[in-house]
């Protein structure tokens, strides 16, 4: 099949879309606002965007409290759930007033970060601190009005459980972190294998 999304309808029983770009990472992301409510959301668009040094990006669908209170305090923290969250992460998921405190929705921990005031989640085995560094809005070619916007936030601190490391490495299976698919379905990454890059010289002949 083909359709142009821009002007086709996809002819199928559910949206294919969210389904092609799979699994995605989740990022768990626990803000604070400035009348000092902790809010805690998952989010699926979510990627790193560079190493050295490192920045991370998400996408959120329109003006929700997460953006809210970024946009306030200029800083955010992405927790990365294991599978022993996922029933906590998903009570998150819900639309929520902004006076809720989400923490205490999924009962889990809030704890301090060491860079920024917005808090991490105690449980989660890894935390990442973020200072926000710009967000961008998007433009459609047919001027289409797209609700969208891209959150990039340099990291500034990272906590990495000591559960999750063998041999000083991050143990994926250890790890056990949940991924979006499409439609309602989630995943748990439990299986790796390793590939090495091949070396290739200045002619493109591999060595």
């Amino acid at each position: 099949m083909f359709h142009d999304p821009r002007h086709d309808a996809h002819g199928l029983a559910h949206g294919p879309w969210m389904a092609l770009i799979a699994p995605r990472p989740i990022a768990w992301i626990s803000t604070v606002s400035a009348e000092g409510v902790r809010n805690l959301a998952p989010y699926s668009a979510f990627n790193t965007v560079a190493s050295k040094p490192p920045f991370v990006m998400f996408a959120s669908d329109g003006p929700k409290d997460t953006l809210a209170n970024i946009e306030a305090s200029g800083e955010f923290c992405v927790n990365i759930p294991g599978d022993d969250l996922k029933e906590a992460m998903n009570a998150t998921s819900g639309s929520y007033p902004p006076e809720v405190d989400e923490f205490a929705i999924a009962g889990v921990t809030p704890a301090p970060c060491t860079n920024i005031d917005a808090p991490r989640v105690a449980e989660a085995p890894i935390s990442i601190e973020c200072r926000l560094d710009k967000i961008v809005g998007l433009d459609t070619s047919t001027g289409v009005p797209c609700h969208n916007r891209v959150v990039f936030g340099e990291v500034v601190g990272i906590h990495i459980a000591d559960r999750i490391l063998r041999d000083g490495k991050v143990a994926t299976d250890l790890l056990r972190p949940l991924a979006r698919l499409g439609y309602r379905d989630y995943c748990t990454v439990t299986e790796t294998f390793e590939m090495i890059r091949p070396q290739v010289d200045q002619t493109g002949t591999r060595t």
